[in-house]
């Protein structure tokens, strides 16, 4: 069974996993375009889901061996950075953080990604609104039907131009969430 889904939020994305494995369906394997591959299983599950920045080759192997070693399988990630997803047989340790310190660091480098995309996509805004408005400068000058036509028209163009800016907007959001769930476990 393959799933095409998109989020902008790690922890509701590592509910729908857990979601899928409560119906039964065990991930193997997710595309960088946000499409989720499943396979019926009669096992129980558990998946958790970790961002780390970079992380040199050395230290990537050693990140991994750390979760193997304690029953985690690496389903998907990038050694350059990124979301890295694990999942495990259910047993009585389900979590991969265990205490408040590692919970906080995880809370501060979810923040961290969410600064780094927020400002790519406000650069990529300011590069976009720089030169031009958002609509035509001719549009305004029209009249009646011609200007409703006209302006229906370039509105989806309008849209898209402005999506960068409301990614932004929707990574400040997540920035906001991350450091206040951070604010709990920070010691």
């Amino acid at each position: 069974m393959k799933r095409f889904k998109v989020f902008f939020n790690i922890e509701k994305e590592e509910q729908w996993l857990n979601d899928q494995l409560q119906k039964g369906y065990r991930c193997t394997n997710i595309s960088s375009f946000g499409i989720y591959t499943f396979e019926k299983t009669d096992k129980r599950y558990a998946m958790r889901l970790d961002y780390q920045g970079y992380l040199r080759k050395e230290r990537f192997v050693e990140y991994k061996g750390i979760y193997e070693d304690f029953g985690w399988n690496y389903i998907k990630g990038s050694s350059l950075s990124g979301i890295r997803y694990w999942q495990k047989e259910e047993d009585d340790q389900n979590e991969i953080f265990s205490d408040r310190q590692s919970k906080g660091n995880y809370y501060k480098r979810l923040m961290h990604y969410s600064i780094w995309l927020g400002s790519l996509c406000l650069v990529y805004s300011y590069m976009l609104y720089n030169d031009a408005g958002l609509y035509h400068e001719g549009l305004w000058s029209m009249n009646g039907a011609l200007f409703w036509k006209a302006f229906l028209f370039e509105t989806p163009f309008v849209l898209v131009k402005l999506s960068p800016t409301l990614l932004a907007i929707l990574f400040a959001i997540s920035l906001y969430k991350a450091y206040r769930k951070y604010s709990l476990f920070k010691v």
